[in-house]
C-alpha cells in the first residue's frame, strides 16, 4: 500500500508551529498538537532557521482595509474622487493614485488593491554583511578563529571606532548564519559555534520536565538474565534507531544468538510513534520468540511500560554511553550503511522493502557463525508454524 503524504500546513497550522516554537516547545511536543512527525516540524523550522519572523505591520500613512472598501462602494455610487478623500480625510492624490493604481474607477476591487499593496511593501532589506564584503570575510574569518558573534561584533566597533561600516551586530551574525537563504555566510561556519545548532532555539526552550535523558523507571542492563548475557538460547534482542536524512528513522531489531535482523519502519523519534510500530512489529512474531529487549538510553523508548504491557517483552537499557553493551546491534546497524548510506532519506522506504533489505542480511553468511545464515540459524529455535 503506498504511503499517504499528508496535506501542506495550512497558514493557522504554520502560525501556531511558529508560536509554540517561539514558547520554548519541543518538537515532538509540536508535532503532537500538529499531527506531524517532528522531523516535518524541524523542516519547517529549519528554512527560516529557528528564527520567527515578525508579523507583517502596516504604516499608519498608507490606506487601510476598510479605507479600501469604502473606496470601491463609493465608486460603484458613482462618487469623485475628491468626494471620497474629503470622507476619509485623506489627500485628493492620495485616493485619485490609489484608484488608478489598482483598476481605475472601472475595475477597482478592494481585496485586489489591498493584496496588491502588501506585496508591494514586501522590500527585503540587504543585510550589512551582505553590502560590504571586507566585512563579510573579517566575520567569516573570525568565526573560523572560533570567536564568537558577540566577541567579533564587540572587537570591531574597538577595532574601528571611526569606521560605522565595519561594525555588525552579533544578531546580524547569528541570522547570516542560521538562515542559509540570505546567501551571505556559509553553513560550514556553524560548526565553530559553541552550540553547534543548525537552528536558533527560543529563550524560553527548556528540557525540563521533558524526562530528556532519563528513562523513568528504567531496568538496568545488569539485571539481565544470564541466559541472555551469554547467548546460551536465543529469544533476546538488541534495538536502536538507524537514522537517515531529515529526521528519518529505521528501527533495527537483532536477535543475539543467531543475529537474525527485524527492519520496523517508523514515522518519526518520538516514544508513541517508535514504541507503536515496535509494539505492531513483534506481535507478528512467533510466540515466544522474543523474551527480552535491549535498547540504549534514546527518548524514543521512554514509554517502555507501554511496550512491555503489549508485546509481554521486557525492556532492558544499557549504561549511559556505553554503545558496546549492544554489540551485535552496532555491527549490524554498519552493515546495513552497504544499503542505506549516510545522508539517505530513509522516509520514503515502504516496510516492504526494508523486509527485502533484511532478508538479504539474515540469508548472507557470518563468520561469528560459522559461516552460517542468521535465518538457517534461527530456524533450528523456531518450530515450524501451521
Amino acid at each position: 500500500m503506498p504511503h499517504m503524504r499528508r496535506p501542506r500546513l495550512s497558514t493557522a497550522q504554520r502560525a501556531e508551529l511558529w508560536l509554540r516554537w517561539k514558547r520554548g516547545e519541543s518538537l515532538s511536543a509540536i508535532g503532537r498538537a500538529l499531527d506531524r512527525v517532528p522531523g516535518a516540524i524541524a523542516y519547517v523550522l529549519r528554512q527560516q532557521g529557528g528564527i520567527v519572523r515578525p508579523p507583517p505591520r502596516r504604516s499608519s500613512r498608507v490606506l487601510r482595509t476598510d479605507e479600501r472598501e469604502e473606496i470601491s462602494r463609493a465608486l460603484a455610487r458613482g462618487e469623485s474622487g475628491r468626494s471620497i478623500s474629503r470622507r476619509l480625510r485623506r489627500a485628493p492624490s492620495t485616493v485619485c493614485r490609489e484608484i488608478k493604481r489598482h483598476g481605475g474607477v472601472v475595475g477597482y476591487r478592494a481585496a485586489v488593491a489591498d493584496a496588491a499593496a502588501w506585496r508591494a511593501a514586501q522590500r527585503p532589506k540587504s543585510c550589512r554583511l551582505a553590502a560590504q564584503p571586507a566585512l563579510r570575510r573579517l566575520v567569516a574569518s573570525q568565526l573560523a578563529a572560533k570567536w564568537s558573534p558577540e566577541q567579533i561584533a564587540g572587537w570591531l566597533r574597538v577595532t574601528y571606532p571611526d569606521d560605522p561600516t565595519m561594525h555588525v551586530s552579533h544578531e546580524t551574525i547569528y541570522r547570516s548564519l542560521f538562515v542559509q537563504s540570505r546567501g551571505v555566510l556559509k553553513q560550514a561556519l556553524l560548526q565553530h559555534l559553541r552550540r553547534c545548532r543548525l537552528m536558533r532555539l527560543s529563550q524560553r526552550a527548556t528540557t525540563r520536565g521533558q524526562g530528556r535523558g532519563t528513562i523513568v523507571e528504567a531496568v538496568s542492563i545488569r539485571d539481565r538474565p544470564a541466559v541472555a548475557e551469554d547467548r546460551a538460547i536465543p529469544g533476546h534482542w538488541e534495538g536502536d534507531l538507524l537514522a537517515g536524512r531529515g529526521q528519518s528513522y529505521v528501527a533495527t531489531l537483532v536477535e543475539r544468538r543467531s543475529r537474525y535482523l527485524l527492519l520496523v519502519r517508523v514515522s518519526g523519534k518520538d516514544t508513541a510513534s517508535v514504541v507503536g510500530a515496535l509494539s505492531r512489529h513483534v506481535r507478528t512474531l512467533p510466540r515466544g520468540l522474543m523474551a527480552s529487549l535491549t535498547w540504549d538510553r534514546g527518548s524514543e523508548m521512554a514509554a517502555h511500560k507501554r511496550f512491555t504491557v503489549a508485546t509481554d517483552v521486557q525492556v532492558y537499557f544499557c549504561d549511559p554511553q556505553s554503545p558496546w553493551q549492544r554489540g551485535s546491534n552496532e555491527n549490524t546497524n554498519g552493515l546495513l550503511r552497504q544499503y542505506f548510506p549516510k545522508g539517505t532519506d530513509l522516509a520514503g522506504l515502504s516496510q516492504g522493502q526494508l523486509n527485502r533489505v533484511a532478508r538479504q542480511l539474515n540469508q548472507r553468511p557470518r563468520k561469528t557463525l560459522g559461516y552460517k545464515t542468521p535465518a538457517d540459524m534461527l530456524a533450528t529455535f523456531v518450530a515450524p508454524t501451521g
